[in-house]
């Protein structure tokens, strides 16, 4: 294994767990620690992007330069992956069951769309 993938894998774990605690702090109200939570996957999150970065200087490729492609498929990830998970919110805290799949299914499709949007189609 080379080292570069090593240290992704490291943060990577580090990142997606302070990320996924700080998410069940602020969705399961029984915790009480809805800021706390917040603080924690913003945490998550960073590191996650520290990894990015990191892995690339060790990988020696070039800064990432933003096109209009790159903003878009970004946001239509993360407006996908916030629509699955309200949906999945909706379902299994909030016992909306109807509403909750129609949204998550909404976010599945978004998700679904980056495949051809980023690869594109042949």
């Amino acid at each position: 294994m080379k080292k570069s993938t090593f240290v992704a894998m490291i943060l990577g774990t580090i990142g997606g767990i302070l990320f996924a605690i700080g998410l069940c702090m602020v969705l399961i109200p029984e915790w009480y620690a809805f800021k706390p939570g917040i603080i924690m996957g913003v945490m998550g999150a960073i590191v996650l992007l520290i990894m990015v970065l990191v892995w690339r200087k060790m990988e020696n490729k070039a800064p990432m330069k933003p096109s209009g492609k790159t903003v878009g498929a970004t946001l239509l990830g993360i407006v996908g992956a916030l629509l699955l998970g309200v949906g999945m919110c909706m379902v299994m805290v909030w016992s909306n069951l109807a509403i909750g799949i129609v949204i998550g299914l909404f976010g599945i499709t978004a998700l679904l769309c980056l495949i051809p949007f980023v690869k594109g189609l042949k």
